[in-house]
């Protein structure tokens, strides 16, 4: 049975992704850093609906030592990982100039070095396999930059960038590594917006909708497929037609 490990998982985006795994029959391991019950409460959930193999691993993954332990659990409970999909990452809304160092490493931390530190913690094992999967979830904000959102549209251009390289560097062993630029989603994100603001944003998307997890999680689904065996360093927007 494959497995895939999904990174800031607990809600939001990442657990519509480990939701639509776990259905088509991955065991799944979920990522949390901060709540604990919710993380606990997500796993139950995937496991009373479809019964599956899942487990929580509460750990912030941008300390390299505690990516290193989360990965020894997941090789205890499973043995390795065969999709990898880097998802998660923090926001900050504001101007750049009143972001202090700490926020501004903090959001580079969250979205840049959690992918970084998994993917080279997930890939000897891939490569010693000739197969594998990563799958990294960036902005569209990444692709085009947002003001108010400075570091992380630089973040999120910066996993970008890495997927590109990356998938370069480890396609002749097998591995093939894409990227799903989001837009605009149903998540706890964009709770900041008051129904006016929402309204807004909304007349900007062509398709008329903010996105759905669980879309993110078939398209994520389909990527770490056979269906895409001949996809590698893709940054594929998923923004109900915004760029």
């Amino acid at each position: 049975m494959a497995v895939v490990l999904v990174t800031g998982s607990s809600r939001g985006i990442g657990f519509g992704v480990a939701s639509v795994f776990a259905r088509e029959g991955y065991s799944v391991v979920l990522n949390g850093c901060e709540d604990k019950a919710r993380l606990a409460a997500a796993v139950d959930d995937l496991r009373n609906l479809y019964n599956g193999n899942v487990i929580g691993i509460c750990a912030d993954l941008s300390d390299y030592k505690q990516a290193q332990d989360a990965f020894a659990q997941i090789e205890t409970a499973f043995g390795h990982i065969d999709v990898l999909v880097n998802n998660a990452g923090t926001a900050y809304f504001g101007l750049f100039q009143d972001m202090s160092a700490s926020e501004i490493s903090r959001i580079m931390a969250d979205n840049l070095q959690t992918t970084l530190n998994a993917s080279h913690l997930a890939i000897p094992h891939m490569v010693r396999g000739g197969a594998g999967c990563i799958i990294n979830i960036t902005s569209v904000w990444g692709v085009a930059g947002a003001s108010c959102e400075a570091v992380y549209s630089a973040a999120k251009a910066g996993v970008i960038g890495f997927t590109k390289a990356l998938a370069k560097e480890v396609g002749p062993c097998g591995v093939r590594v894409n990227a799903i630029a989001c837009g605009a989603f149903e998540t706890r994100m964009n709770d900041r917006l008051d129904p006016e603001e929402k309204a807004a944003f909304i007349e900007g998307i062509p398709l008329g909708r903010f996105g759905r997890p669980h879309e993110v999680g078939e398209l994520a689904v389909f990527l770490a497929s056979d269906k895409a065996g001949y996809l590698t360093g893709q940054v594929i927007n998923l923004d109900g037609g915004v760029l």
